[in-house]
């Protein structure tokens, strides 16, 4: 296992000189760190982090979201997209949970979660591929803004 040292002071010039472009149709953040320029894609996250999930599912149809989480035993669905922890049994409500925890930039508060978010949790629960280079890339991005 290696243990890379990272330096506070190349994050910071990463955060404070990041944007979002796009090159030949492809999103990408570009930042300069120690006048080198750094390029983040989808892709490099996929490759850096070995995820193999290019094949893999990016947000679920809402039809799928509401058949597996009723299936998942959810209480109280209704036609929003924005769903509630509280309503599932302990045993999903600690999974999510842990998941929000470690996924959500935490825009809102714990108890609730978006369709992309009930995607990864479907996902995790069917044993389906989801994109989780994706996720990260798109959450990363949207720290930018």
């Amino acid at each position: 296992m290696v243990n890379p040292t990272i330096y506070t002071l190349c994050i910071e010039q990463f955060w404070a000189t990041i944007k979002v472009k796009t090159v030949n149709r492809e999103v990408q953040l570009q930042a300069l760190v120690d006048r080198k320029k750094i390029i983040v894609t989808e892709a490099s996250v996929r490759h850096d982090l070995q995820l193999n999930d290019e094949e893999g599912t990016d947000c679920l149809p809402n039809a799928t979201i509401f058949e597996e989480l009723t299936r998942m035993g959810y209480e109280k669905l209704s036609q929003k997209l924005t769903f509630y922890k509280t309503f599932f049994s302990p045993q999903w409500k600690f999974l999510i949970h842990t998941i929000l925890q470690c996924l959500s930039a935490k825009t809102t508060v714990w108890n609730e979660f978006s369709s992309t978010m009930a995607s990864v949790i479907i996902c995790l629960a069917t044993n389906q591929k989801f994109t989780f280079s994706k996720f990260i890339f798109d959450s990363v991005g949207s720290l930018t803004k």
